[in-house]
């Protein structure tokens, strides 16, 4: 279902819109250290991809918060009935193509749309973008460790986006710096935070039975 231009006076929004849809930056970016230990286990134990669990969970954590679906698009607020992870795909050019995964809640099933659109983006160095979903940009460098960093505050690309490197092996755990950049307009710092919490707690939790299904709203798939 296309997504719903809404009068931003209807919605607890309506202060937020007012300040920070024309402030020079509206773009807020939190930095977290991650306890990745459980993604980097279970991608051992079951063959699964460390960047496929990743942004399971964050679709996840999003999926419970409402203000992710929604968005500031242009002069508009669009609602949203269902969200999707952004991934960058290595195509076979040598060069990046960006694939839109749509969340689902069974693990299995984002396991499968991940890497069948991965694959097919990365075969025809071309785009898959489901413009139908609230995206949330992710973008790993995994050619090495970062600190943070700071996205583009372009005014065109306003979508929730974490970047991530490599991840850091310690003694006893495995730690993964990132940063979540979001419109101020979307959420406020207290969204944000309880994102990033949940974030951390679905990775504690996908390793328990029965973690990978579950009822949030899904993306249709492609």
């Amino acid at each position: 279902m296309r997504p719903a231009v809404i009068d931003p006076k209807n919605t607890t929004r309506a202060a937020a819109f007012e300040l920070w849809m024309d402030a020079p930056n509206p773009m807020v970016t939190f930095f977290k250290t991650l306890d990745v230990t459980p993604l980097v286990r279970l991608s051992r134990r079951r063959g699964l991809k460390f960047n496929m669990l990743l942004c399971f969970c964050i679709g996840r954590a999003a999926s419970g918060i409402k203000e992710f679906y929604t968005l500031p698009v242009g002069r508009e607020l669009l609602h949203y009935d269902s969200i999707a992870v952004n991934t960058i795909v290595k195509n076979k050019t040598g060069e990046v193509s960006s694939c839109d995964v749509p969340f689902s809640d069974d693990l299995a099933q984002f396991d499968a749309d991940y890497l069948r659109l991965t694959r097919a983006a990365a075969e025809s160095c071309e785009n898959h973008d489901l413009p139908d979903c609230m995206v949330i940009g992710t973008s790993a460098i995994v050619d090495t460790e970062l600190d943070g960093a700071v996205g583009m505050n372009s005014g065109i690309f306003n979508n929730p986006f974490l970047i991530w490197g490599r991840y850091r092996r310690g003694l006893f755990r495995t730690t993964l710096p990132l940063s979540f950049q979001f419109h101020h307009t979307q959420m406020d710092g207290a969204h944000a935070g309880r994102f990033l919490q949940r974030l951390q707690e679905g990775i504690f939790d996908l390793e328990k039975p029965a973690a990978g299904a579950g009822t949030g709203r899904s993306c249709p798939h492609a």
